[in-house]
């Protein structure tokens, strides 16, 4: 008796992808299904990066359907494809992104910087295109971070070429001048001159560009989250009370501008003792986990305070890429995994499947 493609279609629907916990069926991830005499191909297209669990998503929907009475062979084949989400109303979108990711922090301090390189870099580690602008102005540190030196090239006038770092593509006022020159300038120059990074600069076909922005929640942040197309937001935080208190604030400000919240993230969580392995909450314990219950957003997960997390950022490069299969780089991954699952869900952007329509007198 051969087997069918609705007997196939029923298989798949009750296998889960262990990352979204959804059925491969009801997720849309099931493309291009042939059945014939017994052989089996499809393709799994998954809405988010996922390089490194391919082989074991492949293995389970190639042994479950192997089960099935009649079948002979089975070819499956996985991929990502990653699409635009909707912004901020009114707000220009971006050639050659489509999804920009605002990593933000309601005070300094908190690690949202070494944060944000990790979780792009992360990203780029699971097959996507990944760009990072560093929006920091008065202290850019991704030029450290990133171990890259040098200026950038201008090919056209009024453009920017990013520079690259570890396989990203990044766009730094910290390119433009010297390591010791102070940024004095006031609130609108600021916003002028990170405008004009992020629109000058040549992305090249982004899947994500997330934006380190700068600590607090003042006017110049206010501006950003209101000019830059923004797909959705992380807050990074320390369990600390005071860090709560200012990371709510920067929740309440991009809930104001209309950008969703894809979840938080909880830096400096617990120290571990290196010499007797004793952990302790130092800055105190779940506090970011109740913060995310009380506003009824994701908790993305918690890192730990490490010195080699400092130390490899320090010394351009950062710990995904100094220890990629280390334990503190999985947590990244999974974090980073979660926020592109989180994205997929969200409102994807139409604006290109509508023709303009232009009004003439004659």
């Amino acid at each position: 008796m051969s087997v069918t493609a609705e007997v196939v279609q029923g298989a798949l629907k009750s296998l889960i992808d262990p990352n979204t916990k959804i059925d491969f069926v009801t997720a849309k991830n099931v493309k291009n299904l042939k059945v014939e005499d017994g052989d089996i191909s499809l393709d799994i297209v998954l809405g988010y990066p996922a390089k490194s669990q391919f082989d074991g998503i492949r293995k389970v929907i190639i042994n479950s359907l192997r089960e099935l009475p009649g079948v002979k062979n089975v070819s499956v084949t996985m991929t990502s494809q990653i699409v635009a989400h909707a912004v901020q109303r009114g707000v220009k979108l971006l050639p050659g992104v489509k999804n920009i990711i605002a990593v933000a922090s309601g005070k300094g301090g908190v690690g949202k910087s070494t944060t944000a390189v990790n979780l792009a870099l992360a990203l780029a580690a699971e097959g996507a295109q990944v760009g990072i602008l560093d929006a920091d102005i008065y202290g850019p540190s991704q030029p450290m971070m990133l171990g890259i030196t040098g200026r950038p090239e201008s090919v056209e006038e009024n453009t920017i070429e990013p520079m690259e770092g570890h396989g990203l593509q990044a766009s730094s006022i910290g390119f433009l001048i010297d390591e010791d020159a102070p940024m004095v300038w006031r609130g609108p120059m600021v916003t002028s001159a990170l405008e004009q990074l992020l629109r000058q600069t040549r992305w090249r076909d982004l899947d994500y560009l997330i934006v380190d922005m700068p600590p607090g929640t003042g006017d110049i942040q206010l501006t950003l989250s209101q000019k830059v197309p923004v797909t959705g937001s992380i807050i990074v935080t320390t369990p600390q009370d005071i860090a709560l208190l200012d990371a709510r604030k920067g929740l309440k400000m991009f809930e104001k501008v209309g950008v969703p919240i894809i979840g938080i993230i909880e830096n400096m969580s617990t120290y571990v003792c290196p010499g007797c392995g004793h952990e302790e909450h130092i800055f105190g314990a779940g506090g970011g986990e109740k913060m995310c219950k009380e506003y009824g957003v994701e908790f993305l997960g918690a890192l730990p305070l490490n010195l080699s997390i400092r130390e490899q950022s320090d010394a351009g490069r950062p710990t995904v890429v100094a220890d990629p299969d280390g334990a503190i780089s999985a947590i990244y991954k999974n974090i980073a995994r979660q926020i592109a699952i989180r994205v997929a869900t969200l409102s994807k952007d139409m604006s290109s499947k509508f023709p303009n329509i232009v009004v003439q007198n004659t």
